[in-house]
């Protein structure tokens, strides 16, 4: 692994992070791993938060904005680390700057990235990124016309958030037809969509910390989003993850840089948004070339737990860079030389009706190559750790190649159970030799 490196004066010693998932979860152990920081909160945190990660819960909702800024004003904190998206596009980062307080994470304008699909994709039209074709009709018959004229399977998108639940990837034009038909009966939180054509090829997920104008890309990751193995199943919010991908090399990340991100931070910039934090660019590799799916304003989940383990301890100085505007002069982020494999245990009834309250038993030794983050976790009065969402834990390790790290995270996940324990056993298929 890295070693750590050296605190500096520009590393914050109090820290935020905001959020109560396995993403948060993996912010703070890595943010708590860098020297110079003393103390990390989490609010609200999980179960996890101080028997796992031995940082300090903060019992606040993420929405609480009051409640957060003064928090952080008694605390001193000088970097605050928003998770989420719903709290980013809910002005959260807004609310926190205006306060004279450092963040990691957009505005509001910036996370309208992921907030609105209508909105991103007419800013990559704009910039020239490449991505897939796309329609945004204004009403139920407009969409349906779109679909008749086009005879082919779509995919279909809900606008706003939809907790990573809002697209269907048709396989038929009644699977299409359905899709429309359940965004305009409000499945979701608007009747607004967009219709994309369908593409083909893998697909890879791409991570750039920026301060608006320079950027620092973390390695490639693959997630695995179907429930069941061979990806099969509905779609959730994801099983498993490995890192670095290798469908995409040094030169293919380079082409991402200038293809993608760079145009796209200076189409932030043309329309008066400083974006300071994370730009997540979900990629397919097609025959004609690479295209971007989706943009998050957010750190995927559980590529977060997947990329934590590999970054150098410059992590907390680099995200207080990218939060202050001054990336340029931070140092270079530690990368280690490794594979990371991440592998996601979720309750009884995921996706649709995740069974809650079951005993969480966890014999799993601490390692430095090995960790456990909780996502769907709290902790009872009595000290009990209980399930609480859908993804409820994951189970990381790092090793020399896919296979050993592979066979030491499914190893983990055996020392850790709870009644209805959900998990693939095929993570990561597409580059284990066994």
């Amino acid at each position: 692994m890295t070693p750590l490196a050296p605190a500096t004066a520009a590393t914050p010693s109090q820290v935020l992070v905001v959020g109560s998932g396995g993403r948060e979860n993996a912010l703070a152990w890595a943010l708590r791993r860098c020297p110079g920081v003393e103390r990390v909160w989490v609010a609200p945190g999980n179960g996890g938060t101080a028997s796992q990660l031995g940082c300090e819960p903060l019992p606040l909702a993420a929405n609480d904005h009051a409640g957060l800024i003064a928090a952080c004003l008694e605390r001193q904190v000088q970097l605050v680390v928003v998770g989420p998206e719903g709290p980013l596009a809910d002005g959260l980062a807004d609310r926190l700057r205006e306060a004279g307080l450092a963040v990691f994470g957009p505005g509001s304008d910036g996370a309208k990235l992921e907030s609105s699909k209508q909105w991103a994709k007419a800013l990559m039209q704009e910039a020239g990124v490449p991505t897939a074709a796309y329609w945004a009709p204004t009403s139920r018959e407009q969409a349906l016309e779109v679909v008749e004229s086009h005879g082919l399977p779509l995919v279909v998108k809900a606008d706003g958030l939809a907790a990573g639940k809002g697209v269907t990837v048709a396989d038929s034009l009644a699977t299409t037809r359905q899709a429309i038909e359940d965004i305009f009966d409000g499945r979701f939180t608007s009747p607004a969509l967009v219709l994309e054509e369908r593409l083909s090829g893998p697909e890879v997920s791409v991570f750039a910390l920026t301060d608006g104008r320079t950027m620092v890309l973390l390695p490639p990751a693959q997630d695995h989003k179907r429930i069941g193995e061979g990806d099969t199943g509905p779609n959730t919010g994801g099983m498993g993850a490995y890192a670095p991908a290798p469908l995409l090399d040094a030169d293919g990340l380079e082409r991402v840089r200038q293809l993608v991100l760079e145009p796209t931070l200076r189409a932030l910039r043309a329309r008066g948004i400083d974006y300071r934090g994370v730009i997540y660019a979900g990629l397919m590799l097609t025959p004609d070339g690479l295209k971007v799916i989706e943009f998050n304003c957010r750190f995927g989940d559980p590529e977060c737990q997947t990329l934590m383990p590999l970054l150098g301890g410059e992590l907390a100085e680099v995200l207080l860079a990218c939060a202050s505007g001054k990336l340029a002069e931070a140092p270079s982020l530690g990368v280690a030389e490794a594979c990371s494999a991440c592998v996601v245990a979720a309750a009884a009834g995921y996706p649709d009706e995740p069974r809650l309250g079951d005993v969480i038993e966890d014999q799993l030794a601490a390692s430095a190559d090995r960790q456990l983050f909780h996502a769907g976790s709290r902790q009872e009065p009595g000290g009990a750790i209980v399930t609480a969402g859908g993804r409820v834990l994951a189970v990381v390790a790092q090793a020399k190649d896919f296979d050993a790290a592979f066979s030491a995270a499914y190893s983990g996940l055996e020392q850790v159970r709870f009644d209805g324990m959900l998990y693939r056993r095929d993570i990561g298929h597409q580059v284990r030799r066994s």
